[in-house]
C-alpha cells in the first residue's frame, strides 16, 4: 500500500497514539512499523488479538510490563561467549521479573474463567519460560546497578569484611591524629579526608617538614596539603589491595550469572519476543477502548457497510456518527453538499476506518460494521478550501490524480475531494465526469466530493453511481454532518444569502439569470432530500416499535413462564400438605382404634371395631386418590332447586364442593349456605340437590357414619350445647369432635353461653384430655366473648 495516503489520511495520528499505549521501546518499534495487511486471513487473525486483548483488559484490568527492558544487545554479546556488566544483568532480571508477573496475571485470569474463547493469547501466555532460578539467582548477588550484595560469594563476604576492618583501624589511628595536641596547630581542619582513594588529613603549608607522610593532593591555593600520614601508608595499601580483590571477585561472580544466562540465551530470546508482542497486542486492546472501537466484519466482495462510524481523531462526544455503504447496488458515490458541511470529513473516515482494519485494529463503529479488503487505497484530498484556487494547485492535483488512474485496479479504493475543482467550472465538471466514468467502467470503488450540478446528474442518470449528500440546516445556517445516501445536496446559495440579510430582489435577479431546469433541479432535490428525511425518520421509528414490540413480547412470556412455575410450584406444595394430612390423619385414626380394642375385651365387639377400622382407611384412601388426580368439575345441574329449606344438602358449582342450606332463597334468588367454616350468599341458579343424608348435629348425627369425605363437606363447625346437661353435653361433644377432627376442620366453636360457668368449665375439664385439640380459648369479641369456646386441632 502507497505510504502517500497514509499520510493522507493521517493514518500516522493513529500510530502516535498506539504508541503512547505500549510500555516498552520494542513495542514502541513494534507499534512505529505496523502497516495495513491486504491478506484477509491476517487480517481477521490480528482483528482477533485485538479483541482477545480488549476483553482481556476489560474482565482483568490493564496488563502491567513497565520495566520490561531491551536486552537484545545482551543477548548478542552471550551468543558470542562475551561478559554481561551488572547493568545488563539487571535488566535480564527485570525481563524475567515481567515474565513472572505475566504469568501470575494469565494465571489469574484462568482461575477466574476469563480464559473462554482468549486461544491467541494464552497461547503467548504459556510460551513464556519463567526461569526462575535464574531470577533468583541475579537478584541476590545484584542489588543495584552500582552495587553487588556481601553474599554473592563467601570470598566476597570476607574480603569486605576485612576491609571493615581495615578501615576501621585508618580511622582510629587519623582520629587520634586530628585530636593530638601535637597536630592541632599543623592542620588546617580536624578532618579524615579521601585523595586517590587513600585516607589523609589537610595539613597547613608551613607544617610540611615537620608533618610527616606522602603528598597526595593540595589545595586550590596551596595553602593545604592533602598528606597521608606515614603511620596509616602500610594501612592504606592493604586496603588497596583488598579494593582490587573486591574488583576481581565481582568480576568472577558476573561472569558465573554470565554463564547462567548463555546457558537460557534462547529462552531469554523468546521471551523477549513474546513479551514485545504482548506488549503490541494490549496496546491495540488499550487504543480499541479508548476509541470505543470495535472488530469490523471483513469480506473480498469489495463491500463497505459502516454503521455510526467515527473519525477517531475528532472528539468523540461532539463528532456526528455517520451511516455509509458502498459496493452492492452501486460502485461510486457522489457526495454534494455546502462547504464545511462534513464531506471532507466523510472522506477522510472512510479511509482511516479501512486503513485501521486492515492493520489489525479496532475502528469506531457499531458492532458488525464491514469493510472490503484493498490492495492499495489512493486518495486525492486537500486541506486548501479557498474558492480562488491557483493554478499550480489545480495541476498537483491534476498530477495525484494521473497517478491514480495509472494505479487504480478493481481492487482499489479511490478518494477524490473536490473533484474538477481549481479551473473553469464547466471544464472542470467534464473532466470530472470523464475521470469517474473511467474508475466506474474499471469497477474500481469510487467516493467523490463536488460542487458541481453537472455531476449530481450524472450520478442520477448512470447505474451504478449514487447520489448523497452532507445535510444542512437552513434555519439555522448550520450543517448536521448527517450523510443522507440517495439524494443529491443543495448548494444552499439562495437561502444561506437570504438568511444573511441579502435582499429579495436581488434574490430573484439571481434567479432570473439562472436557466429554468436548473431552478427545477434544484426543487427536485428539495423535495427528494424532504422525502428522504422523512423516509429515514419512519423506519427510525418503525424499528423502534418493532423493537419495543419484541420486547414486550419478550416480558410477556417471561411472565407467563414464571406464573407458570408459581402455579406448579403451588399446586405441589398443595399435594405435598394434603399427603401429609392424610398420612396424619390415617396414623391417629389407627392409634385411636387401636386404643379402643384393648379397652374392649368383648370378641363381638373387637370385630366390629376391626370393621370400622378397615372402612375408614378406605374412606381415607378414596380421599387421598381424588388428591392426587385433581378434582373434577361437576357441572351445576341445568334445573334450580325448588323449596329449598334449611338443613338441604346442596352442591355449590361455583366453588366445586357440597353444603348445607342454613336460610331458604330471598327474593332476589340469593341462598346462605354453609360450607366448610364458611358462610356464603350463592344464588339458587349455582345449586343443586344433593341425595345423600342431612347432617344436623343439634339433633341426630348423621345415619352414613363412615362417609368421612362429604362429612367434610357438610359438617357445621359451631355446636351448640345450651340448654344440656353436663352428662348430655359431655356425651354430645364426644362424638361431635371426632368426627370434626376426622373431617379435617382446623377449629370448631362450641357454643354454651354464659349462664353460671359450670357448663364451661366441665367442657373446658373435658377438652384438655382429649390428645388430638391442640388448644382452645374463650371466644374474643364478635365471637360470642365467654358464652362460646374455640377449639383449634393439632
Amino acid at each position: 500500500m502507497n505510504t502517500k495516503v497514509l499520510k493522507t489520511l493521517e493514518y500516522n495520528k493513529i500510530i502516535e497514539q498506539l504508541i503512547s499505549k505500549t510500555s516498552s521501546r520494542m513495542g514502541k518499534e513494534l507499534s512505529s512499523s505496523l502497516v495495513p495487511y491486504c491478506d484477509i486471513d491476517t487480517i481477521r487473525s490480528k482483528q482477533k488479538e485485538t479483541s482477545e486483548a480488549a476483553t482481556m483488559i476489560l474482565r482483568r484490568g490493564s496488563l502491567a510490563l513497565g520495566g520490561l527492558k531491551d536486552i537484545r544487545s545482551s543477548i548478542k554479546r552471550l551468543a558470542i561467549g562475551g561478559d554481561l556488566s551488572q547493568v545488563e544483568l539487571l535488566n535480564i532480571g527485570e525481563v524475567l521479573r515481567v515474565s513472572r508477573h505475566v504469568k501470575s496475571y494469565a494465571k489469574s485470569a484462568k482461575d477466574s474463567n476469563t480464559a473462554n474463547n482468549l486461544d491467541t493469547i494464552y497461547g503467548l501466555f504459556d510460551a513464556i519460560e519463567v526461569l526462575n532460578p535464574l531470577y533468583k539467582e541475579i537478584t541476590r548477588c545484584i542489588i543495584s546497578e552500582e552495587e553487588i550484595s556481601d553474599d554473592a560469594s563467601h570470598e566476597l563476604y570476607n574480603i569486605r569484611r576485612q576491609m571493615k576492618v581495615s578501615n576501621g583501624k585508618i580511622k582510629e589511628h587519623l582520629n587520634k591524629i586530628i585530636t593530638s595536641s601535637t597536630y592541632k596547630n599543623m592542620l588546617q581542619d580536624p578532618i579524615i579526608t579521601l585523595r586517590n582513594d587513600r585516607y589523609c588529613v589537610p595539613v597547613k603549608q608551613e607544617y610540611r617538614g615537620s608533618f610527616k607522610g606522602m603528598i597526595h593532593d593540595q589545595s586550590a591555593s596551596g595553602s593545604t596539603l592533602f598528606i597521608e600520614p606515614m603511620s596509616v601508608v602500610e594501612l592504606n595499601n592493604k586496603i588497596k589491595e583488598l579494593f582490587t580483590k573486591e574488583k576481581q571477585e565481582i568480576e568472577k561472580i558476573l561472569a558465573i550469572l554470565s554463564s547462567m544466562c548463555f546457558e537460557h540465551k534462547e529462552e531469554l530470546a523468546g521471551n523477549m519476543k513474546i513479551l514485545t508482542e504482548i506488549d503490541f497486542i494490549f496496546a491495540k486492546g488499550e487504543l480499541s477502548i479508548s476509541l470505543g472501537g470495535t472488530e469490523p466484519i471483513f469480506n473480498n466482495d469489495k463491500y463497505i457497510n459502516i454503521k455510526k462510524g467515527r473519525h477517531p481523531l475528532l472528539d468523540k462526544k461532539t463528532v456526528v456518527p455517520i451511516d455509509i455503504h458502498l459496493g452492492r447496488e452501486f460502485t461510486t458515490l457522489m457526495i454534494t453538499g455546502p462547504n464545511t458541511g462534513g464531506k471532507t470529513v466523510t472522506l477522510k473516515t472512510v479511509g482511516l476506518l479501512t486503513l485501521m482494519g486492515q492493520a489489525g485494529l479496532h475502528i469506531p463503529a457499531f458492532d458488525k460494521s464491514e469493510l472490503a479488503i484493498f490492495d492499495d487505497l489512493f486518495a486525492d484530498i486537500g486541506d486548501e478550501q479557498s474558492i480562488e484556487q491557483s493554478l499550480s494547485t489545480f495541476s498537483s492535483h491534476m498530477t495525484n490524480i494521473i497517478d491514480i488512474l495509472q494505479n487504480a485496479t478493481d481492487n482499489s479504493l479511490v478518494l477524490f475531494d473536490e473533484l474538477g475543482a481549481g479551473t473553469d467550472p464547466t471544464e472542470g465538471a467534464a473532466l470530472a465526469m470523464a475521470i469517474l466514468e473511467n474508475l466506474h467502467k474499471k469497477q474500481v470503488l469510487t467516493i467523490a466530493t463536488t460542487h458541481y450540478s453537472e455531476l449530481k446528474v450524472y450520478a442520477l442518470s448512470t447505474k451504478g453511481v449514487e447520489n448523497a449528500c452532507c445535510e444542512f440546516d437552513v434555519k439555522t445556517l448550520r450543517p448536521t454532518y448527517k450523510l443522507l445516501i440517495g439524494i443529491p445536496g443543495k448548494s444552499n446559495a439562495f437561502a444561506i444569502s437570504k438568511r444573511l440579510g441579502l435582499t429579495d430582489n436581488i434574490i430573484e435577479d439571481a434567479k432570473e439569470l439562472l436557466e429554468h431546469k436548473e431552478i427545477r433541479f434544484e426543487d427536485l432535490i428539495t423535495e427528494l432530500e424532504i422525502s428522504k428525511k422523512t423516509t429515514i425518520m419512519e423506519k427510525e421509528k418503525a424499528l423502534k416499535y418493532s423493537k419495543e414490540a419484541e420486547e414486550l413480547k419478550n416480558k410477556v412470556t417471561m411472565q407467563r413462564e414464571k406464573i407458570q412455575k408459581q402455579k406448579d410450584k403451588i399446586l405441589t406444595e398443595a399435594r405435598e400438605e394434603a399427603y401429609k394430612i392424610l398420612n396424619t390423619a390415617k396414623d391417629d385414626a389407627d392409634n385411636i382404634i387401636k386404643s379402643m380394642n384393648k379397652l374392649r375385651t368383648n370378641s363381638d365387639n373387637s370385630k366390629e371395631m376391626e370393621m370400622q377400622r378397615s372402612k375408614l382407611r378406605s374412606s381415607i384412601s378414596s380421599l387421598e386418590k381424588n388428591l392426587s388426580t385433581g378434582i373434577k368439575t361437576k357441572k351445576a345441574n341445568t334445573k334450580s332447586p325448588k323449596d329449598l329449606k334449611a338443613g338441604d344438602t346442596v352442591f355449590v358449582s361455583t366453588f366445586n364442593q357440597k353444603g348445607t342450606v342454613l336460610e331458604p332463597p330471598n327474593a332476589k334468588g340469593d341462598v346462605q349456605v354453609q360450607l366448610g367454616i364458611m358462610k356464603t350468599k350463592v344464588n339458587i341458579k349455582n345449586l343443586s340437590y344433593v341425595k345423600s343424608a342431612e347432617v344436623n348435629y343439634n339433633n341426630k348425627a348423621p345415619k352414613n357414619k363412615n362417609n368421612i369425605s362429604s362429612k367434610s363437606m357438610s359438617i357445621s363447625p359451631e355446636y351448640d350445647v345450651r340448654g344440656r346437661s353436663v352428662e348430655e353435653a359431655l356425651g354430645e361433644l364426644d362424638k361431635f369432635l371426632d368426627d370434626a377432627y376426622l373431617s379435617h376442620l382446623p377449629q370448631i366453636t362450641i357454643i354454651h353461653g354464659k349462664g353460671t360457668g359450670t357448663l364451661r368449665a366441665a367442657i373446658h375439664t373435658f377438652l384438655r384430655k382429649v390428645k388430638y385439640v391442640k388448644s382452645f380459648r374463650i371466644g374474643k369479641y364478635g365471637e360470642g366473648e365467654s358464652g362460646v369456646t374455640i377449639v383449634e386441632f393439632k
